[in-house]
């Protein structure tokens, strides 16, 4: 397939700024390939197209405050540093993107904080915005930790114009996030409230998680017409035993396998057995979906509303239908519905 295919108009009042007063009464539309029918709910109602024994898929990573302001040595210039991964522990090195970064060069130094408590150094170029900083900071570990995360603010996408809010730390994070390491939110997971998990537990849904470290090349646009020819940024994931138990048994008994969120699907899709079944997995995956592809594990996704020639999108499109999907995008905008990461969500079954 090609790119242009994957381009529609998206009105840009339909880029949600906020997310919903209420993380479970955002919309849902739902699409059922079988019957090749499109519903509007509110996305509490997604209990009823669940029964016992069905499992839910969740990513459980924790989205770290990635976005840091400090003044640049001598000048006093403010520079964003963007933190995307821990290269070492021991040297406290990092691979940051920096704003402005015409301005910072090897051997510059910036210090954060009011009494410029965290000083980093440029150790190197990695890209034309990449940088590997060295943090310099007198405490331990856990107190340099500590620190980042009380000089940091949430790393709201770029498309949100708006400054970070407070209300922004709780709910740009799902309320089952675990393990630290992401530097976006895993979106679709954002509408579960703890009532409506509590409801599914009830009325015997089970859950499985897996954990996949989302990373800014998540947001990557997709700038080759020949889509085979993209490569996607590769992301840290963790499948282990319980969860491929659990859903390698529903499997089995043919319940419904719901991947919530395309970073599930894409975990789940890159550690397929040869029989097609799921295996563990601990290391990284650059996995890359898009139509045609055939899935293996997961009958069902709930997903946001995507951007244009998203590799997100492909891979929605890949799941439920190219045209179908189409069709639902062009029903969701004359409804309104709310696009990208505070946006509303959509169960494909």
């Amino acid at each position: 397939m090609k790119l242009s295919q994957f381009e529609f108009e998206l009105p840009e009042d339909l880029l949600s700024e906020h997310p919903a007063e209420h993380r479970d009464e955002s919309r849902l539309m739902v699409l059922n390939r079988k019957e090749q029918t499109i519903e509007h709910k509110q996305f509490k109602d997604l209990i009823d197209y669940f029964d016992e024994d069905d499992v839910m898929v969740l990513n459980n990573t924790k989205v770290f405050p990635a976005r840091l302001f400090g003044n640049k040595e001598k000048t006093g210039a403010r520079i964003e540093v963007f933190l995307l991964r821990e290269l070492s522990k021991e040297q406290r090195l990092w691979d940051v993107l920096v704003d402005p970064a015409r301005k910072i060069r090897i051997g510059n130094k910036l210090y954060f904080g009011e009494d410029e408590s965290l000083v980093a150094e440029v150790i190197d170029n990695t890209t034309s915005r990449g940088r590997t900083l060295r943090f310099l900071y007198d405490g331990g570990y856990e107190e340099f930790r500590e620190k980042l995360n009380a000089l940091g603010v949430t790393p709201l996408p770029k498309y949100i114009k708006r400054e970070v809010e407070p209300e922004d730390k709780e709910r740009y994070q799902t309320i089952y996030a675990k393990h630290e390491g992401a530097v976006a939110a895993p979106t679709a997971g954002l509408h579960f409230s703890r009532h409506l998990l509590k409801r599914l537990e009830i009325k015997g849904v089970n859950f499985a998680e897996v954990t996949l470290h989302i990373g800014l090349g998540t947001f990557n646009p997709v700038e080759v017409e020949d889509l085979s020819k993209h490569k996607m940024d590769s992301e840290e994931m963790t499948i282990e035993e319980d969860a491929v138990r659990v859903i390698n048994g529903a499997k089995t008994r043919k319940r419904r396998v719901c991947a919530v969120g395309t970073t599930v699907m894409r975990a789940l899709e890159s550690a397929v057995s040869s029989n097609r079944t799921l295996n563990t997995f601990d290391g990284w995956t650059n996995k890359y979906i898009h139509p045609p592809h055939e899935f293996s594990i997961a009958n069902c996704m709930i997903t946001n509303f995507h951007t244009p020639k998203s590799t997100l999108l492909m891979m929605v499109a890949a799941f439920a239908d190219y045209d179908f999907v189409m069709k639902a995008y062009d029903e969701a905008i004359k409804e309104k519905y709310n696009f990208y990461s505070y946006g509303d969500a959509m169960l494909i079954i």
